[in-house]
Order: C-alpha cells, then sequence, then structure tokens
C-alpha cells in the first residue's frame, strides 16, 4: 500500500476543521456583544472490521495488494483517511477517521458496496465473492493509535493463533457490546 493511500490531514492524523464560513459556526450573546464560538473540529477514528460472506478464503495475498489500496481511495473519495488497513484471506480490519458528516453505517456501506463491484469487475473468477452483511465499529482516540496500527498490520501473524471468531467475539467483550452468538454470524 502506498504511502499516499494513508495519510494525514492538516499534518495531524484524520483532525479536521470544518469552520470558515458559517457552518459549524455559532455565536452567543455575552455583555451585550456578540462572540463566535470555535468551529467544529473533529478526529473521528474507527477501527472497522468485517469478514467475507460466510467467511470464505477469497482474499489471496495477490488480490489483498490491489484490493486494499483501492478500498483506501473509496475512504479518502468519500473525504476520509485511511491510516491502516490490514487482514487475512477471509476478513479484514481498517483505521479510519472519517469527516462528521458521513455516518459509520454510510461508511461500512461505501466501502464494501464499491470494493465488492470492483472485484466483481477486476477479478471475473471471484463473481461469487460477497462481503458479510454486518461489520464491527469500535472508536479509538489519538493514544491508541500506535497499538490499533500494530495489532492490524500483525494480522497474518496473529491468526496463526486465534481464528476470526474468537478475535470478534473478544472484540465485542471488550467493548461491552451485548450480542447473541446465534446471530453473530448470519
Amino acid at each position: 500500500m502506498s504511502r499516499r493511500d494513508i495519510g494525514t490531514i492538516g499534518g495531524h492524523l484524520g483532525a479536521r476543521n470544518l469552520g470558515g464560513g458559517t457552518i459549524g459556526q455559532a455565536c452567543r450573546r455575552h455583555s451585550g456583544k456578540w462572540w463566535s464560538l470555535a468551529d467544529t473540529y473533529t478526529n473521528l477514528l474507527i477501527h472497522l472490521v468485517f469478514s467475507c460472506k460466510d467467511r470464505e478464503p477469497w482474499l489471496k495475498p495477490g488480490i489483498r495488494e490491489r484490493l486494499f489500496p483501492y478500498m483506501g481511495g473509496i475512504v479518502r473519495d468519500n473525504g476520509g483517511v485511511l491510516l491502516c488497513m490490514g487482514g487475512t484471506t477471509d476478513h479484514v480490519h481498517m483505521l479510519v477517521s472519517i469527516p462528521p458528516d458521513l455516518p459509520v453505517s454510510r461508511t461500512a456501506q461505501l466501502i464494501k458496496g464499491a470494493s465488492s463491484r470492483w472485484t466483481h469487475e477486476t477479478f471475473p473468477e471471484m463473481r461469487g465473492f460477497a462481503w458479510q452483511k454486518g461489520y464491527g465499529a469500535f472508536s479509538i482516540g489519538v493514544s491508541q493509535i500506535p497499538a490499533t496500527r500494530a495489532y492490524i498490520e500483525g494480522q497474518l501473524e496473529h491468526h496463526r493463533r486465534e481464528s476470526f471468531q474468537t478475535e470478534y467475539l473478544a472484540f465485542l467483550r471488550k467493548n461491552a457490546i451485548p450480542y447473541d452468538e446465534r446471530y453473530v454470524w448470519g
């Protein structure tokens, strides 16, 4: 993956200023004067996780080499920044910074839909490929970027010891997300 696919905004990882006009700017009256409040600044860091449908091993190394940069382009084209991406033959992890006007659900939908379409067009032998219907999205803070990046970049080694199912359930527990395992896998 090239450096241009993983980036920064304004010299700070994912930070955004949406001000500079009336959008994101509010005013208040104090002591008879109008004071402008701060512009809108966001740094919405999301660790996205999703798998191939039925966790089938579609994502061979040659596919990942081309698919991952394409997925980074989808993030960028929608105003986000891909900070890191990794995965194995049956699932992907993405650390993204998203703009405040792009919901997490729409982010996942755009990435999965466009990458699935591109995969079918680019690799005719993968006509049966699909992503699972759901996804996991876990918010992180700036201080967690290095550990999250190391975790994502170490996916191949990590999954020599642990299955995707075990990993995913651990994420749900760690993030205090209630679940019924009968419905997690579709």
